[in-house]
Formats: C-alpha cells, structure tokens, sequence
C-alpha cells in the first residue's frame, strides 16, 4: 500500500468525471501510465486493464480511481499508484501455475491482478477492517482462487509455503526472515525497505541455490509495515 500524498495529484486527475471506472479508463491508464513508463509483460498490462480499480476505493474518491496515483483508503492506509502495482507484479515473472504470498492486502487490488495471473494468492491483512473489506469485495468480484487471512505479515503463512513469489505492499525496516525462508528455490521477492518519511528502496531478492540475490530497482514510498508487537 504506497503511501503519497494523494491531494498532489495533477490537476488533470480532478477533471475525470464520472465515467471513470468504465473499460477505456482502464485502457488509457495501461497506455499512458503503465506502457509508456516500461512495464511491457502483456499478461500484466492485461490483468491491469481487467480488473476494475474502482471498486476497491472509497466510493466518494471513485471518479479518480484511474488517475496516476495512490488514493487513501482508511486506516492510514491507501491503495497503490497502478504504475507501482504493474512494475511489481511484472517483477515477480509469474505463470498460470504460481502460487505467491501477498503481505499487505489493503484494499485487494493488488491480490485481484495477481489472481488474474496465477493459480492462487494467498494474501495477508493485519488491519482487521481492511482484511473483512478486501475480503468482501474479492469475494463480490468473483476472485475464487485468493485466500484471505487476517494476521501479522511478518509472520508470513508457513501452513501454505513455500510460495514461488512473494509481494510486499508495506515497508519493513529489514525484510522478514521468515518470508526467505518461505520462499521457494528459484522464487522472487519484491519487498520495499527502508522507514516511512525516509527514502525507501524497492527491491528484488531472488533464492538462487540457497542464496539471496538482492537488486535496488527504484525508490519507493511506502507505509509501514505493522508488527503485533509493536
């Protein structure tokens, strides 16, 4: 869940009206948000174009929902610029047959694209109105093949590990251990670190023969990762 101030958004945004949610929305966010910046896997670019980003948001914020940018979504929380989601779904490489871990489901946008992707997502809320909303609304939608669990994403779900992939819409100071150990061999980690306010860093681990291989990819902002401990 990236967080930017979401009232510094272009003035372009606020002249959307409210035919925003339909198909040719869609269709021009992918081209001129998502194509032009790079992201070129057209499974991705697909799954963006499909799945309706506005019914994830607030229905009072829903004619920006296709807008270049993050939008708040309660709880301090906001649901990611879409540029953000495609670059970290098109880092993961998935297949039809992956099945990847999800910490931070927020609104359940990001767990929509990559279950238009893979066989299973399985996707982790540790705010509990959060968790029943995003569930409701997958659910709504008809997104059978996500899993839901209210819980400490620090913790990851080792009943349903290892994953082939794992996301992390949240900064961590550290990437969780445990979410490298449930990792599997050969799997990718997409994962911003670094403290809110500061200069985050989103990067790609991937487990090649027991070792981690870490890459910066770019600077990021997003809220913190919640611990139950903290």
């Amino acid at each position: 869940m990236s967080m930017v101030p979401w009232l510094a958004l272009s003035a372009a945004v606020f002249s959307m009206g409210a035919g925003a949610e339909d198909s040719s929305a869609r269709k021009e966010m992918v081209e001129s948000q998502i194509r032009e910046r790079g992201v070129l896997d057209e499974r991705v670019l697909a799954a963006m174009e499909k799945v309706p980003r506005h019914e994830f948001i607030p229905p009072e914020l829903r004619r920006f929902a296709y807008s270049d940018g993050p939008l708040p979504i309660g709880h301090g929380q906001t649901i990611s610029q879409p540029y953000i989601v495609a670059l970290m779904t098109e880092l993961l490489q998935l297949n039809r047959d992956s099945r990847v871990l999800e910490i931070g489901t927020g609104s359940g946008y990001q767990a929509a694209v990559l279950a238009e992707l893979v066989s299973d997502v399985y996707t982790i809320e540790i705010v509990a109105p959060l968790a029943l909303q995003a569930k409701e609304t997958l659910e709504r939608l008809g997104y059978r093949n996500v899993h839901t669990k209210l819980g400490d994403g620090y913790l990851g779900w080792p009943e349903a590990s290892p994953f082939d992939a794992i996301i992390v819409t949240c900064a961590p100071d550290n990437v969780p251990q445990k979410l490298i150990e449930q990792l599997r061999e050969g799997g990718r980690l997409v994962v911003p670190v670094g403290q809110y306010g500061d200069v985050q860093e989103l990067y790609l681990l991937e487990k090649i023969g027991g070792n981690i291989r870490r890459k910066a990819v770019t600077a990021v902002r997003f809220v913190p990762m919640i611990h139950k401990t903290q």
